[in-house]
This record gives structure tokens, C-alpha cells and sequence, in this order.
């Protein structure tokens, strides 16, 4: 247990003995909370646990606070005060900062790896859009977050798998068909009607022109039935393959490529028949409707038509149903947030099924609007339709386009700015980061042409400047961050923490000097800097972007 931690534990301790002792009455404990003080004199954290508990109690919070305090005696508290109307300022022994930095420094680069836990197997399925045509800049967005997600859960000890739901069934793979169909049709002059719901980009006609290079005229003498199925697996395997390309380019990689087909026909199938056989399906107008309104639902819902076809939600059912059939208990979906609408209906569906619609857990991601030079980007330059991730990668980077997409929350809007992503300025936060990174594989590059030898065990007691202390505690914080974004769902705190470490590292660099001081001094600031490279390379692994030696 980190220091934080055990403060927080020891707070609690104390509030209960003073109930017990029948000193002040709280029906509830308020949350504790911890804060690093904005200046060094009040202390190296503070809480204003007392003025919440205050109310409740009916008893000034000052008098709260020395009751806590009366029963705080740990070895590791130099001293504790009490400041303005209620605020418990603590002060750490110094050995505790450096004993905590030993621990970092031992744990090397698995520091941020939390004990693995006890608990259900996690599923997140992400990005599963539609294999006819490439992702654009808001499937980026949702791989980058997932991905991220994927990695921070395992870092804080949760057993997860990664899952890629393939739509390769149903009418969005009919009019993938249809689309090729004509382009392949009019590469030979030939004047067809373009199917009304058919796919207009560029892509398609790509597909159209391999497929004749590849086997020229052979399928225009078919009938259109039989080359109409050709075309379907030929176009889908294109697609899927481009989509899996482009994904790997952007450090995106799937446990489970999940097959939508094959859930037709026996998945749909016996899912319907469990909930026939609950009670919560019944039939109306030759169809079978699921009976969503008993679980919060505004209206029931069709999974089989009247000529027997399932709808999507029929497919989603079984789907879901698969999930729970194979382990996991916690499911985490990762939709656009024009699925809004949908979130209930699924829900009632796995309610309906008997299991528990809170192990569902759906996180809505909102828009991305790209600028340049100001201006909002509507349209790809190359296509004139949006903006494909294939030429954000080749504008920006992957790793510039991966930390702009996860430093903001999934359920905020996201105004991207492309000349930010690709300046090389402190204002651009991931080159900002990398650069810290950078900057520390070049002092240790340094050191080594200066003589100065890696110490066994450095006299970490020497690390007395401000900069250098605010270095150690916050990457003491790392594990109660990596554990709290987990807890949220919120990789965007990861990219926060390490930006606001680089800051950290970058006020150091301008303080303390590395070559030039004392041997032991210098040995000390090494093994400090070293410790901060590894957590750096930790939070930027996890959010899928590299920490380059050199820049």
C-alpha cells in the first residue's frame, strides 16, 4: 500500500476510534480526500475531511480536527497541524520520500504494474465498424481510447480481453456487394443504375479495378446473383484486411476478431428461444417482438421479422448473450454517441436473459473536429469524403494522433488541432512528454562520456531541492492513478499525469544540475532521472505511444 493510501487508512482509523470513544457522531464517513498542497509550508498533503464531517456531526471542525489528529501516531508522520477553518496539513518523515523512491528505482520498469487481481474477467469491444470502406478520424478516436483502456485495466491487475465485432452479415455487406458490382460494371462500359444505399468512395472503385487486374473479365458473363456472391466475400476480405492494417499502424491489435455471422442462424437462434421460454418474447404481425418495455425500455422491439429475417438487435442479443456464455463478467462497449438511443434496449435484452444489465457497461464517444490552420477540416483533400485515419497517421503520426485522441474525455467532444500535432514546441503535449524522455536518455548518454558510474545504492537523502522531492512524489502518486483511471474508465487521466510528470522532470532540468556537482549528488540525480524515464516509458506504453532516445 502506497503512502497515500495508508494516510488515507489512518485518517478513517482515527475518525472511528473517536466515534467509538463517543468524541463526535458520523452516520456515514465522507469520503477522504487527499490533496498535494500548492506550497511546500502546508505540509505534503492535506485534507479537509474535518469541514466535511463537520455538518453531520454538528461539531466545528477544528475540534474534528484535533480528535484525528489525538489518535494519528505513525511512525511515518514528522508532525501534523491545523490550518484555517479545518484543514489537516501532514508532514512526512523525509526517509519515507526516499524509501518510496528506493521502491521505484527496485521495481524498474514494472512500476505501474499493480498486483493482479481477484476479480471477473473484464471484455472490451471496441471500434467493430462496418468492414465497407476505411475508418475515419472518429473510428481513431474510439481505437486509441480502446486501446488505451485495454492496457491501463491490465496494468491495474484486471484480466481483459480485446474484441473487434466484424458486421459481416446483413444488408451493410449486400450493399458492399452491389457497390463493387457496379464500379466493376461500368470499369467495362457498361450503364447500370448505382444501388441507392450503395458505398461512393474511392475505395470502392480500388476494389473494383484489383478485381479485374486480378481476373479480368471473368465474372462479366455471370449472372449477377452468382457474381453478386463472389463479390461479397471478395470485398469483404479486402476490407477487413485493409482495416486490420490500418489499425496495426496505429498500435491497435484485437485478442478476438468476433464473426457476426456466426451467430446466424444458432446463436439468434437459441437466444430467441430463451426468452420465448421467460416470457419476453411474444409474437404480433407474424413477427417476434422482445417484450424491452418491462425492463425500462419506451417501447418493445422486433428481433424477428414477419419474413422470419432477425433484426440487428436480434443479432446483438445472441451476441451478448455469447459474452456471458464465454466468462466475462464485466462487458465494456465502446459505441459512438449516436448509439445513445440503443443502450437501453440492450440492456432490457440481457435483463430479459437473467443476467445482471449493470455488467454492461457502455462508453459513449463523441466527435472529432479536426482544424487546420484554424479552420475547421471537413473533408479528405485526396477524396473529398472524411477524413480517413490512414491520412491522419500520415499527417500528424501515430503517436501524436493516438495522445490527442486520449487526452481529453471519451465523453467530451474533441477539437483536434492538426498544426498543434505536428509542432515540435512545448505546446504540444506529447512531443513535450517525449522530449522529457529524450532528454534523460541524453543525460545518461552524458554521464557515461563524463566517467560519472551507476551507483548500487545511490544516496537518495541528498535529493533535497524542491524540484527533486516534487519529482518523487509524484511518481509515488502513479499507482493510485493508474488504479483510479482503471476504477473510471478514463485513460485520459494517464495522459494528464504524465504531462504533468514531464513538467515536473522539465523544472527539475532547469534547477538541478546532473554533471559538474559531487560524484554521490550526481549518482543520486541519475538514479532520480532514471526513475522517471521508466514511468514515463510505462504511461506512454499504455497509451500506445513510443519514448524515443533522441529527438
Amino acid at each position: 500500500m502506497d503512502i497515500k493510501s495508508l494516510l488515507m487508512q489512518s485518517i478513517a482509523n482515527a475518525a472511528q476510534q473517536a466515534m467509538t470513544e463517543g468524541v463526535f457522531q458520523i452516520e456515514t464517513l465522507p469520503d477522504i480526500i487527499l490533496e498535494v498542497p500548492p506550497k511546500k509550508e502546508f505540509g505534503d498533503f492535506a485534507t479537509n475531511f474535518a469541514m466535511q464531517s463537520a455538518k453531520t456531526a454538528k461539531m466545528n471542525p477544528r475540534k474534528i480536527a484535533e480528535a484525528i489528529i489525538e489518535r494519528m501516531s505513525e511512525p511515518w508522520l514528522e508532525k501534523t497541524e491545523i490550518a484555517g477553518p479545518g484543514f489537516i496539513n501532514f508532514y512526512l518523515k523525509a526517509n519515507i520520500i526516499y524509501d518510496q523512491l528506493a521502491g521505484i528505482i527496485a521495481a524498474g520498469r514494472d512500476y505501474g504494474n499493480l498486483p493482479k487481481k481477484n476479480a471477473a474477467k473484464i471484455q472490451v469491444e471496441y471500434v467493430s465498424a462496418n468492414p465497407t470502406g476505411p475508418l475515419h478520424v472518429g473510428h481513431g478516436r474510439g481505437a486509441a481510447a480502446g486501446s488505451a483502456l485495454v492496457n491501463l485495466l491490465r496494468a491495474a491487475g484486471y484480466e481483459v480481453s480485446s474484441e473487434y465485432y466484424i458486421n459481416d452479415a446483413g444488408n451493410q455487406i449486400d450493399n458492399l456487394a452491389a457497390s463493387v458490382n457496379a464500379r466493376y460494371l461500368e470499369l467495362f462500359d457498361q450503364t447500370v443504375e448505382f444501388p441507392e444505399n450503395g458505398y461512393h468512395g474511392q475505395d470502392i472503385i480500388d476494389t473494383a479495378k484489383r478485381i479485374i487486374k486480378k481476373d479480368g473479365e471473368l465474372y462479366l458473363k455471370m449472372a449477377e446473383t452468382e457474381r453478386l456472391t463472389i463479390f461479397k466475400e471478395l470485398a469483404l476480405k479486402e476490407k477487413l484486411a485493409a482495416l486490420k492494417e490500418d489499425l496495426a499502424a496505429f498500435n491497435v491489435n484485437f485478442d478476438v476478431w468476433f464473426s457476426e455471422r456466426s451467430l446466424h442462424p444458432d446463436d439468434v437462434k437459441t437466444a430467441c428461444q430463451v426468452l420465448q421460454e421467460n416470457g419476453n418474447i411474444y409474437e404480433k404481425d407474424g413477427a417476434l417482438w422482445l417484450k424491452s418495455t418491462a425492463y425500462g425500455d419506451d417501447k418493445d422491439r422486433v428481433v424477428i421479422r414477419d419474413n422470419g429475417i432477425p433484426t440487428y438487435l436480434a443479432a446483438d442479443i445472441a451476441y451478448h448473450r455469447n459474452k456471458f456464455e464465454r466468462g466475462f463478467d464485466t462487458l465494456i462497449n465502446i459505441w459512438g454517441a449516436d448509439h445513445h438511443g440503443y443502450i437501453c434496449r440492450v440492456k432490457a435484452a440481457i435483463e430479459a436473459m437473467g443476467y445482471k444489465p449493470d455488467h454492461l457497461e457502455v462508453l459513449l464517444l463523441q466527435m472529432v473536429s479536426l482544424y487546420r490552420d484554424g479552420e475547421l477540416v471537413k473533408m479528405s483533400k485526396r477524396t473529398g469524403q472524411s477524413v480517413t485515419l490512414a491520412e491522419l497517421i500520415e499527417e500528424v503520426g501515430t503517436d501524436a494522433a493516438r495522445f490527442f485522441f486520449i487526452m481529453r474525455s471519451l465523453d467530451s467532444q474533441l477539437d483536434f488541432d492538426l498544426d498543434l500535432a505536428k509542432s515540435k514546441s512545448s505546446e504540444n503535449p506529447v512531443y513535450y512528454i517525449q522530449y522529457a524522455h529524450a532528454r534523460i536518455r541524453s543525460i545518461f548518454r552524458q554521464a557515461q562520456e563524463a566517467g560519472i558510474a551507476k551507483a548500487n545504492q545511490p544516496k537518495l537523502s541528498l535529493l533535497t531541492d524542491e524540484s527533486e522531492l516534487a519529482l518523487i512524489k509524484k511518481m509515488a502518486a502513479y499507482g493510485e492513478e493508474i488504479e483510479y483511471a482503471a476504477q473510471e474508465r478514463a485513460p485520459h487521466r494517464i495522459a494528464r499525469y504524465v504531462h504533468e510528470l514531464a513538467s515536473e522532470f522539465h523544472s527539475f532540468y532547469n534547477r538541478c544540475r546532473i554533471m559538474g556537482v559531487d560524484q554521490d549528488l550526481a549518482q543520486a540525480r541519475l538514479a532520480l532521472v532514471g526513475a522517471v524515464a521508466n514511468v514515463i516509458c510505462h504511461a506512454l506504453a499504455m497509451l500506445g505511444v513510443s519514448a524515443p532516445e533522441k529527438m
